[in-house]
């Protein structure tokens, strides 16, 4: 009975794991579509058909054309953290996270981690007026960047590596706008210094409220 057991348990964890291997290949195909095409342009059939997988199949995996969109959202957040947040939190405290945080935004939407550039910046515009679930965990996604941002812009002033009566929203929306803009210009006008400049507008964003002594690195440049 212990064998039985064991071989079913097996079993039943191989089908878990063949699952998700599938829920996986799925999304990532889908958050490519959606930064492109959108999340409304999604579709079981048309995913199915890509990835020549029954639509049963597909609907095992996601019950509505909402669940399938709510998922790509969380599949795309994944991708992101992994691209731009944990390589940003990779740097030392203070100026230089908030810079890296800034650096490696741009680099992921520079070089194409989604099809269609920032997924992100796609789906706001898409959903950005029309009210539902979809909007609301796009909105709470983009909010929790731009916070990420002001924290580290409050860390950097900690530090001593900014100066004090800066507003950390404020820059935060600076930053975020600069970065949006960027992603826009590159993507309607295939303008590919778009990503520079902003990186130049940046650092000059920054330098205007870095005390004299303090570089970008967060280096006092009196001991360098």
């Amino acid at each position: 009975m212990r064998e039985a057991a064991a071989s079913e348990n097996t079993y039943s964890d191989g089908r878990l794991e063949r699952g998700e291997r599938t829920r996986r290949q799925i999304l990532d195909l889908a958050v490519h579509l959606a930064s492109a095409e959108g999340l409304e342009g999604l579709s079981i059939g048309q995913l199915a058909s890509k990835l020549k997988m029954s639509k049963s199949g597909l609907f095992a995996s996601f019950g509505s054309k909402e669940d399938l969109q709510l998922a790509t959202i969380e599949r795309a957040r994944q991708i992101f953290v992994d691209a731009v947040v944990r390589r940003g939190l990779m740097a030392p405290r203070g100026l230089p996270r908030l810079w890296a945080l800034c650096d490696a935004w741009l680099d992921y939407a520079g070089r194409g981690v989604f099809r269609g550039g920032c997924f992100f910046a796609a789906v706001s515009a898409e959903f950005d007026s029309r009210p539902g679930p979809i909007r609301d965990r796009i909105a709470a996604l983009m909010k929790e960047w731009l916070s990420t941002l002001s924290v580290a812009v409050r860390k950097a002033q900690e530090t001593g590596h900014l100066r004090a009566d800066a507003d950390p929203d404020q820059l935060a929306f600076e930053i975020h706008s600069l970065s949006m803009g960027a992603n826009w210009a590159h993507q309607l006008h295939g303008d590919k210094g778009a990503f520079d400049r902003a990186r130049a507008a940046i650092r000059q964003r920054l330098s205007a409220l870095t005390p004299a002594r303090v570089t970008l690195t967060g280096r006092d440049s009196r001991k360098s």
